[in-house]
């Protein structure tokens, strides 16, 4: 679960500002494995809260510490702001050194640098979804 949590929450914070209902995130074979409410809350299957979104860019775990941070200009950060990544406009998702790690097609499916489904992300926006690559492996 370790390795799943920051995709989910990357995924959560795609969906807040999308609408007022909660959306269901699911792994390559569409099984569901959270749901993100519209107050930026993320439960597994079983409604357990996994982390909180805030709509500037951070993210928290269930306990409320920060985790990282998004900025407007596609870069990623860690809890201490230091550059982790960056997201491009077209979905390419590169660490540090600007190496592809990974891809996110713009109907949500979120692919490995090998371009093999990793996961769906329908109605989020592409970079939250693209956080999964820094956070939640």
């Amino acid at each position: 679960m370790k390795r799943l949590f920051p995709f989910l929450l990357a995924l959560c914070l795609l969906a807040v500002p999308v609408g007022a209902r909660a959306q269901r995130v699911a792994d390559a074979s569409y099984r569901t494995i959270a749901y993100i409410k519209s107050d930026g809350t993320l439960q597994d299957d079983s409604h357990k809260t996994l982390g909180h979104i805030k709509s500037d860019g951070t993210f928290q775990d269930a306990a409320y510490r920060t985790i990282g941070h998004l900025k407007s200009d596609g870069t990623v950060q860690d809890a201490a702001y230091r550059t982790v990544g960056h997201i491009k406009l077209d979905g390419t998702v590169q660490d540090d050194a600007y190496r592809t790690i990974g891809h996110v097609r713009r109907d949500g499916t979120v692919q490995d640098a090998a371009y093999r489904t990793i996961g769906h992300a329908d109605g989020v926006p592409l970079r939250w979804t693209a956080l999964y690559f820094f956070f939640l492996r």
